[in-house]
């Protein structure tokens, strides 16, 4: 079992709560990203080596498909138990998760995403993390 592989999203649960985003995953687990997402309306570049979970809610707000960009810890299989999708990027490679949001793996082990919540037709979550702390950002769409 390789933990290496892109693995293809499910359809979760999502709850938006005061105190964060909640997932429930295919399993029955649940998980909350704590804190009210800070805003962020056209490119967001994550810290040298943080873990990067995209999420897109459909336009309901009540589900949404969950991404891992780079996650080498977890197993595909339990990736797939649980409904959460994974791309793997190399050096300067680029994907489009979903219409309306791309995720680029740049040099120095950082993530840029790009997105649009009109072409995503939901809402666009990024949470980034490691050991020391978790930090959550929303796609906006563009004021200007």
């Amino acid at each position: 079992m390789s933990a290496r592989n892109d693995v293809a999203p499910s359809t979760l649960g999502v709850e938006l709560r005061e105190e964060g985003v909640v997932v429930e995953y295919l399993d029955g687990r649940t998980t909350l990203y704590r804190g009210v997402p800070r805003t962020v309306s056209d490119t967001l570049t994550t810290g040298p080596g943080k873990e990067t979970h995209i999420l897109v809610t459909d336009p309901t707000e009540t589900e949404g498909v969950l991404m891992y960009v780079n996650d080498l810890k977890t197993h595909d299989d339990i990736l797939e138990q649980s409904g959460v999708g994974r791309v793997i990027l190399n050096a300067d490679e680029e994907e489009e998760l979903f219409p309306g949001v791309t995720v680029r793996r740049m040099g120095g082990m950082r993530n840029e995403v790009v997105a649009d919540p009109d072409v995503a037709r939901g809402r666009v979550f990024v949470f980034v993390e490691d050991d020391w702390g978790e930090q959550s950002y929303e796609f906006v769409a563009d004021a200007s």
